[in-house]
């Protein structure tokens, strides 16, 4: 008879975590997913383009607007010289910081 109890005590606490997963996900499943942050608050505030005459250009954020200008040229001769275009003709047009 233990073999038997055993057995059917085993599947009641199988029975037991399945239906406790399954109302755990069904409570989840329901509620819209939301970050417990700002999406401003993170990162830096600063951001700059720039773009060669021909090629790709480069966006870049950074603490200053200083660094975020610096941070756009490189990526910009660096994007530009990978699609073909000219990196020696880069120049930052939009530098902005945000509030």
């Amino acid at each position: 008879m233990t073999g038997k109890t055993a057995r059917q005590c085993s599947s009641w606490i199988l029975l037991s975590l399945l239906a406790i997963n399954l109302a755990l996900a069904a409570g989840c499943a329901g509620k819209a997913a939301t970050a417990s942050y700002s999406a401003s608050s993170l990162g830096d505030s600063c951001y700059a383009k720039a773009l060669p005459t021909v090629g790709e250009g480069g966006l870049a954020w950074g603490s200053t607007l200083n660094m975020a200008r610096k941070k756009s040229l490189n990526n910009c001769i660096r994007y530009a010289g990978r699609s073909g275009g000219t990196p020696n003709t880069c120049k930052v047009v939009l530098a902005e910081c945000k509030n």
